[in-house]
């Protein structure tokens, strides 16, 4: 897909761990980039988890455990050395082997689960960070792309019917609290831009000191017959 001159200016990509974790978020860049080609077979790890639940979370032990070829145990190092490399910033990193998320009714007019472009939010002044390395890849849209779904006026006005209330302060607790203004509608011509395997994201979210838009972004389709493995705090 050829990337538009705005999401270009979205992205900025770095050359290290350290660059990531202290590149600063300015004007239009609210997703930074590490790039790697990496070495080792991630798909023998994804392999080796027994099928049962649709997401199977995967800690340091349990990747020690695994009996893998030269090229799983390299993929294997890769793992445990960005797990811990987040874990040293004070982030909770978790490992998931993922079939397929909770979706809602597709009846639902109103879908907040992770198939939806969305942004994250905290109270305190944190970022997303993610890494697909086996799999369908996360997705980011432009900022410029995407409009709040709670701006909409047909689906506003169906969100008050459900409030059952006036548009008021009321009305406003009552979409945050369910999540209803973190969801996007993208543009018809929307770029939207598959984040590719093997490189470590770092999205900007919602948060008070945020000097920048919270990234837009969502959870893939996962490919028939094909798990994702990723990596996420």
């Amino acid at each position: 897909m050829t990337k538009s001159p705005t999401s270009r200016s979205q992205i900025q990509t770095v050359s290290s761990f350290q660059n990531l974790i202290s590149f600063p978020f300015s004007g239009e860049v609210n997703a930074l980039a590490w790039k790697r080609n990496l070495t080792g077979n991630f798909e023998e790890i994804v392999n080796k988890i027994e099928p049962g639940d649709n997401l199977v979370t995967l800690s340091i032990e349990d990747l020690k455990e695994l009996q893998l070829s030269e090229q799983g145990d390299l993929a294997r190092e890769v793992l445990i050395n960005d797990f811990k490399a987040l874990e040293d910033l004070g982030a909770s990193p978790v490992l998931n082997v993922i079939q397929c998320y909770d979706r809602e009714e597709p009846s639902s007019f109103f879908p907040t689960d992770v198939y939806s472009f969305h942004v994250d939010r905290s109270p305190v002044p944190v970022d997303t960070f993610l890494c697909t390395y086996y799999g369908a890849a996360s997705e980011i849209v432009p900022n410029a792309d995407a409009i709040k779904k709670i701006l909409i006026p047909e689906i506003r006005k169906e969100l008050l019917t459900l409030y059952g209330g006036k548009d008021d302060e009321g009305f406003e607790i009552f979409l945050s609290e369910n999540f209803y203004d973190l969801h996007y509608e993208v543009k018809p011509d929307a770029q939207i831009l598959r984040l590719g395997t093997g490189h470590i994201y770092r999205l900007s979210i919602e948060h008070p000191e945020s000097q920048v838009l919270p990234c837009v972004h969502r959870a893939p389709l996962e490919r028939p017959g094909q798990s994702r493995l990723l990596l996420i705090c």
